[in-house]
């Protein structure tokens, strides 16, 4: 059963307006869209994508392995991601696989704490409370066609809430060439690109979760039931288009210049 089956009622497609970003904001995005487009332009010389990038780094590609191993990990940011796939029945329709997005303690904004969810316990080792981010989903082209986010259990987080989760969005930042520098640039841009759809999916992964807690009431500790609920995976969802969001860019940058 293929994953949209699961998710039909936390697809995202009311985004607000990029008249609200600021300038700052806006140039940010203008920017991570043309090194997302250089990096397209550049491995297309050579008739390669971002997906195919990362797989010759490795010897094999096997379902729901990380990839590359060991995960990618900036000692400096604390930024971390990793791609993998599904099995074939399990993924999106069209998807070969997607990317995994992660910020640890250390990066972490000053003041941000783990939320309060009953019944559930930290890692001993405060360096793994680390947050998920946002996922991309890319298709058998290495062209990247939906962002989501996912419940706890999914990749074994710790739970941070929207509000805190959004200011880490601009401390993801991997800086270095291992295993790839185009990849890693890559998925950085990504992030900033898109970071106002991140942002809403981010709070309306919240309020699935609290949607599904509300489904869950008279369990003697529903949070920690929802959190770990193998049936409950994909909490937010949007289809999204390189193209389409640097012309929106463009397009508020000239009004604002007019």
């Amino acid at each position: 059963m293929r994953a949209e089956d699961h998710i039909k009622d936390v697809v995202v497609t009311d985004f607000p307006p990029l008249a609200d970003v600021t300038d700052e904001a806006l140039q940010s995005m203008a920017e991570a869209g043309a090194e997302v487009v250089n990096i397209h332009r550049v491995l297309n010389k050579t008739g390669a994508n971002i997906v195919g990038e990362l797989l010759k780094t490795q010897d094999g590609f096997f379902e729901w392995d990380h990839l590359p191993k060991g995960d990618v990990y900036d000692r400096e940011t604390h930024a971390q991601y990793y791609y993998h796939a599904h099995a074939a029945d399990k993924r999106f329709s069209g998807e070969h696989g997607h990317f995994h997005t992660f910020l640890r303690p250390k990066g972490m904004p000053a003041g941000i704490k783990p939320a309060k969810v009953p019944g559930a316990t930290l890692p001993a080792n405060k360096d793994d409370h680390l947050s998920h981010l946002v996922a991309i989903s890319m298709d058998p082209k290495g062209i990247p066609f939906r962002l989501f986010t996912v419940n706890r259990w999914v990749t074994g987080e710790v739970w941070y809430r929207a509000r805190a989760v959004r200011q880490m969005l601009d401390c993801f930042d991997i800086d270095h060439t291992w295993p790839s520098w185009p990849v890693n640039r890559w998925v950085t841009a990504m992030v900033t690109l898109f970071k106002p759809q991140i942002e809403r999916l981010i709070d309306e992964r919240d309020c699935t979760i609290k949607r599904w807690v509300g489904a869950e009431k008279g369990s003697n500790s529903p949070h920690e039931t929802v959190f770990e609920d193998r049936e409950r995976e994909v909490t937010s969802y949007a289809d999204i288009q390189i193209d389409d969001q640097i012309t929106a860019i463009r397009k508020e940058i000239e009004r604002r210049e007019s």
